[in-house]
């Protein structure tokens, strides 16, 4: 049982008497880590063309820190500013033809869904992919030979839900789909290997305990060796940057990077980059699967715990379809974390549920404190209403 941090507690910067629930919003930063990272890039930003090239040399480090985290090649990854820029970037490059489709789940992120659904709506000419809502128990059903592109996150940010990916890829390679995983609601605190993807991408400011600005992107080569995006940037081109030819922008042929930072069309954010590598090297400390067993003994408390209070979840009860988060489906979500934050119990609210996370830095006492206060600003709501909760 997690009955102490993995992680050093004071390394963090908190709050005096803040139980922090809250990394599925945002990461709780490591000070000294946050402060060197950007202190190193403005020693690098003020050094002329020789700090312009060890800021080069940093985002190489990075994108093999990341690359060994998602357990694939550093060349496969490159970075975007958010998960709708990546997710954008690959709706723009397929050339879609009528009839075509793509597969979401019902409960997806806004940054993994509304490219599709958006473009469905807005489009002012040419074919425009039907839009198929299904979630695991009926993605057989909804996917055909139609289906372009299939798209998951790991972990759900609405009910905390884990995906079976390998069923995804199961399924994806049944009809020849493309499978695009969102790994921000997972990365940081459990294994990944994100070569069961074609695509994905995820953010670094939750779990990876980054800054905005910065998310990963991969692009799996080996499964996916002819695709290339569309549109670019001066830093996603070759012509005039790898090379020393002047771009003839009317007639000359013009080529995209044909790696990972292909993704990365003009100047990656340099500030939460350097950040990136300093949380990443700190979270190499410990193995990801012990980090995984930490929080999972935390969510597991905490679902036990609500079934005695006789509060019922939305998050599937078995560790293994479940990520770093207990959630609960509530119309009163925003006031009841609202009087959480006043007694210094910092948990996510919105879309019609509370959500509850859990890193390195909780432990058991966590959920004991949470259930010291919780039950009763609940019932106040709910005047004792019981509902069955996912199994």
């Amino acid at each position: 049982m997690a009955t102490t941090p993995v992680f050093p507690v004071g390394a963090f910067h908190t709050e005096s008497g803040v139980t922090y629930l809250h990394t599925a919003g945002e990461g709780l930063p490591p000070r000294v880590h946050h402060s060197r990272g950007f202190e190193r890039y403005v020693m690098d930003k003020s050094q002329g063309a020789q700090g312009r090239a060890r800021i080069g040399a940093e985002v190489e480090k990075v994108r093999g820190l990341a690359a060994k985290l998602w357990s694939v090649q550093p060349d496969d990854v490159g970075f975007v500013c958010s998960v709708a820029e990546g997710i954008s970037i690959l709706l723009e490059s397929i050339d879609w033809r009528e009839g075509d489709n793509v597969v979401l789940d019902p409960r997806e992120f806004p940054s993994v869904a509304a490219p599709f659904a958006l473009k469905t709506q807005r489009a002012k000419s040419g074919p425009v992919p039907e839009i198929r809502c299904a979630d695991a128990t009926g993605l057989a059903k909804a996917a055909n030979t139609k289906t372009r592109l299939i798209a998951i996150s790991h972990v759900s940010f609405l009910d905390g839900n884990r995906a079976d990916l390998n069923y995804y890829r199961r399924v994806a390679d049944s009809v020849g789909a493309l499978l695009v995983v969102d790994y921000s609601q997972a990365s940081g605190w459990c294994p990944i290997n994100a070569s069961i993807a074609d695509f994905a991408f995820g953010v670094a400011y939750k779990w990876l305990l980054g800054a905005t600005g910065t998310a990963i992107a991969y692009w799996n080569r080996s499964r996916q060796p002819n695709w290339q995006p569309v549109t670019s940037g001066w830093f996603s081109l070759t012509t005039g940057r790898v090379t020393s030819e002047r771009p003839n922008w009317a007639t000359g042929a013009l080529e995209t990077r044909n790696d990972g930072m292909c993704f990365t069309r003009g100047n990656p954010s340099h500030p939460s980059i350097y950040v990136l590598g300093e949380t990443l090297t700190f979270l190499s400390q410990w193995d990801a699967a012990m980090v995984e067993a930490h929080v999972q003994s935390l969510t597991e408390a905490l679902l036990e715990e609500l079934e005695r209070a006789g509060i019922a979840p939305s998050t599937p009860r078995p560790k293994e379809r479940h990520g770093a988060s207990v959630c609960i489906d509530t119309a009163h979500a925003d006031a009841i974390v609202g009087e959480l934050a006043k007694v210094g119990l910092y948990a996510s609210g919105g879309l019609g549920r509370i959500r509850f996370s859990f890193h390195g830095y909780n432990k058991l006492d966590d959920v004991k404190r949470l259930m010291e206060v919780f039950p009763a600003i609940y019932t106040k709501y709910h005047h004792g209403q019981k509902r069955e909760s996912k199994i």
